[in-house]
């Protein structure tokens, strides 16, 4: 019988981490299954953030970097300046891209940087026990917010970095996609290629924003939150492309 699912080759054969129900783990695999499409395992370099994916590097089998905290589009932009023909992209969380690291995710993407943004927004801090992040909706409870975000108590509004960032010259492909669903799945699998593929050609700067479960810290069941993120965060952070 023909074999017809198999591990990628750019993802290795350890055991997961994460907690269950974690979208990461699906975001791994189709970052490697890319990876292997387009035959850039020789060439491609992946930055890691703080967070709960800053051992990425464990579960990927081609060159990843580390940096520190909300630094990767810097460490990515000295990278790719280095070696211009080698495919960079970061792997970011919402605390390291869309707060300690704003200023550098702006300026990157203004600069209109040559390189492949995945930015995977869970509403909070998950790795530093449930904080509020700039994502956090409207009425969520965290660590920080135990009443719910309430704007009118000084907490802000969600912040929408990539609708933020579209209109930057700079920026060349914005999309959102969540791992909530197959359909979901298969299409933030497309996005990734894309965002790949532009760099490749020489388009500038691509973010695919995807929307991620952290079931420990909204304490829901993995089901559950599958739900919250179809149902709450899709409201807030409507899925589809935002540039291109």
């Amino acid at each position: 019988m023909k074999k017809k699912f198999s591990r990628p080759q750019s993802l290795k054969d350890v055991s997961t981490h994460y907690c269950s129900g974690c979208g990461h783990g699906i975001l791994h695999r189709l970052v490697a299954e890319v990876v292997d499409e387009l035959g850039l395992r020789d060439k491609i370099i992946g930055v890691a953030p703080v967070g709960c994916a800053v051992v990425a590097y464990d579960y990927w089998d081609f060159d990843v970097s580390e940096a520190a905290h909300g630094r990767a589009l810097a460490v990515a932009t000295g990278i790719k300046r280095c070696l211009p023909k080698n495919v960079v992209f970061t792997y970011q969380g919402d605390g390291d891209l869309a707060s300690i690291g704003l200023a550098e995710t702006v300026h990157a993407a203004n600069r209109g940087e040559n390189l492949t943004c995945i930015f995977v927004n869970n509403a909070c801090y998950g790795m530093t026990g449930g904080q509020m992040a700039p994502t956090t909706v409207v009425g969520q409870r965290t660590a920080t917010t135990p009443w719910g975000r309430d704007p009118g108590s000084g907490e802000g509004w969600p912040l929408h970095l990539s609708e933020m960032l579209k209109d930057l010259n700079g920026v060349t492909y914005i999309v959102r996609s969540s791992v909530s669903s197959p359909k979901q799945v298969v299409k933030t699998r497309q996005y990734i290629k894309k965002a790949f593929m532009n760099q490749i050609s020489r388009k500038g700067f691509s973010l695919v924003e995807v929307l991620s479960s952290c079931p420990t810290i909204w304490q829901k069941s993995a089901l559950e939150s599958v739900k919250w993120i179809e149902e709450e965060m899709v409201k807030e952070f409507p899925l589809g492309v935002i540039k291109e």
